[in-house]
């Protein structure tokens, strides 16, 4: 059974380089890939800024437009796919997250406001002058990425650590996060949601594996995310939902067994409940 390709760093290189790290100009990553352009994930950190063309890039379900100063930054596993015009360009950097995290031992790269929740946005959008400087950077990552010099992934990381300094100062979340010690439980709540989301669907679950009570956990994420544990992880589940069900191969018996309910009419339910759509209605509507 065919499900939606998880594409990792190698897969972009046509030769022997870091297993971390790549970097190009958009168009010709496009004419290179042009399969990205159909929907799929990534088990790395993507970097995008566009200098030319319009378009639409389609995020876990929400669609952006794409213009000059257009800046995307996601996280490993996000499903999105592009709708490009001929002239598009701009610059693209994939890394891992151990390769910034190794690097950069008293930070990291989820310390960054656009990484720090899934519940972030993964769109900016910069003036011409702000664009100017992020492309500036992306032009000296792009030369060090392409020489044999010495150190030349300690100088990628040191300017790639400026844009994303850059992009922090510019970039306003819904939710207003900061970091702060009790955002640093959502982080840690948000991670172990990814581990146990298709078994463990009570809240107290959670809790406990933070060592903290139910009613902390609830009060950090209405002070985040306006909304309590227990809606964070419903949301989590009906994501992969409508990502499993763009799998036409999967019935939707068997997505609701992949995701833990054993009762088939009950997750129907939650997911109308959820998107206003029966599952096999948003199958229909998403082909």
């Amino acid at each position: 059974m065919k499900l939606f390709p998880v594409y990792n760093i190698s897969q972009f290189q046509e030769t022997e380089s870091s297993k971390h790290l790549y970097c190009n100009r958009f168009e010709e990553h496009l004419r290179t890939h042009p399969f990205i352009e159909k929907p799929h994930q990534h088990d790395f950190h993507l970097l995008v800024v566009f200098t030319k063309g319009t378009g639409t890039h389609v995020v876990d379900f929400n669609t952006y437009d794409i213009l000059p100063g257009s800046v995307f930054v996601l996280q490993p596993g996000q499903m999105h796919h592009w709708n490009l015009s001929k002239d598009i360009d701009g610059y693209i950097l994939f890394h891992s997250k151990e390769f910034y995290n190794i690097h950069f031992k008293h930070k990291q790269v989820n310390d960054y406001p656009f990484y720090f929740s899934t519940y972030n946005t993964p769109e900016l959008h910069l003036d011409e002058k702000q664009t100017h400087i992020i492309t500036s950077f992306f032009e000296m990552i792009l030369a060090e990425y392409t020489s044999h010099e010495l150190f030349k992934e300690h100088a990628v990381l040191s300017l790639l650590d400026l844009i994303y300094i850059e992009l922090s100062r510019h970039y306003v979340t819904p939710t207003q996060l900061q970091i702060k010690r009790s955002h640093t439980v959502l982080r840690n709540f948000e991670e172990l949601l990814e581990q146990f989301y298709k078994h463990e669907k009570k809240p107290s679950f959670y809790a406990s594996k933070l060592n903290i009570t139910l009613k902390h956990l609830n009060r950090v994420c209405k002070e985040t995310l306006q909304k309590t544990a227990t809606i964070v992880i419903t949301d989590r589940i009906i994501l992969e939902a409508k990502r499993l069900l763009l799998t036409p191969e999967l019935s939707v018996n068997e997505i609701a067994n992949r995701l833990g309910f054993e009762d088939y009419s009950y997750f129907s339910r939650l997911f109308k409940q959820k998107t206003q759509q029966t599952p096999s209605n948003f199958r229909n509507s998403a082909r």
